[in-house]
């Protein structure tokens, strides 16, 4: 740029300037993204058998597929049906959220929190014991994967899941009394009788339960989310027992423990001191 005395000064465009911080932020920001998606993508680890099988483009042959969601349901499992030593772990879940920071790779007490089990004499038979959070951008990520290594053909899916008798809607203020207590929702594929009465309106499922309904339903296989609402937030006994009918009709791949050991249940069921406020 000349000046009136023919002097020539160097363009300073401030505006070109800011239209460069904008698109190194917007690089920067967008890499950010990325390794976040990265970083909270649902990875899944099976034992190298069934790495082996799926990587040859086989599918486990499934009959029965058990996930039990929430600390009551997964340890109902562990002191009514994993007890016994007819059950190998074959995969876990690796999963990284803002509440929960499981890490790949690694074995650590929140690789455990969302575990595989086959049942050795009839390994059609799987287990899957979900106790960590799964974020809601997570929840179609975990179900697409897990399923995509199923088998759907004769498929039949059981969701055992906790829920706090505060979020049950109804008129009936006497239903909160007889808390713990089932309710169920099943797909148009599943042709059984649930074994307690349908979940009312307004009342919703949600969470993974709901994601693997959906997808259930979707492709047609037969799946029945029963779901307890219990007054007790931690894992408690008569909680865990209230599942128990829910699996009645599964007794020919599912062995329940009639009479777990005090010892079994002293180990999965926390216990503490309740103290009367009457004295101090």
């Amino acid at each position: 740029m000349a000046t009136f005395f023919g002097e020539v000064l160097s363009v300073y465009s401030r505006a070109v300037d800011e239209d460069e911080e904008e698109l190194d932020e917007n690089e920067e920001d967008e890499e950010i993204r990325r390794e976040l998606e990265e970083k909270r993508e649902v990875n899944l680890h099976w034992s190298p058998e069934v790495s082996e099988s799926l990587k040859s483009g086989n599918k486990l042959q499934c009959s029965d597929f058990i996930l039990a969601v929430g600390h009551n349901a997964a340890r109902f499992l562990s002191v009514y049906v994993l007890t016994s030593e007819n059950w190998d772990a074959v995969g876990h879940a690796s999963v990284w959220n803002e509440r929960s920071r499981a890490a790949t790779g690694i074995t650590s007490e929140e690789e455990t929190a969302c575990v595989f089990y086959r049942k050795k004499d009839n390994p059609s038979v799987l287990i899957c014991q979900v106790t960590c959070y799964i974020a809601e951008d997570q929840l179609f990520q975990w179900t697409e994967k897990v399923f995509d290594c199923l088998q759907h053909r004769e498929l039949n899916v059981t969701v055992l899941s906790d829920s706090s008798v505060a979020e049950y809607k109804t008129a009936d203020y006497l239903c909160y009394s007889s808390a713990p207590f089932l309710r169920s929702l099943h797909t148009g594929a599943f042709s059984g009788q649930p074994v307690c009465q349908s979940l009312e309106q307004p009342n919703i499922v949600t969470g993974l339960p709901a994601a693997v309904l959906n997808h259930c339903e979707v492709h047609r296989i037969a799946t029945v989310v029963y779901q307890c609402y219990s007054d007790v937030t931690g894992p408690d006994s008569v909680t865990m027992e209230t599942y128990k009918p829910a699996l009645t009709k599964l007794s020919k791949s599912i062995q329940l423990d009639p009479a777990p050991s005090t010892d079994v249940l002293r180990k999965f069921v926390r216990t503490t001191n309740i103290q009367s406020n009457l004295y101090i």
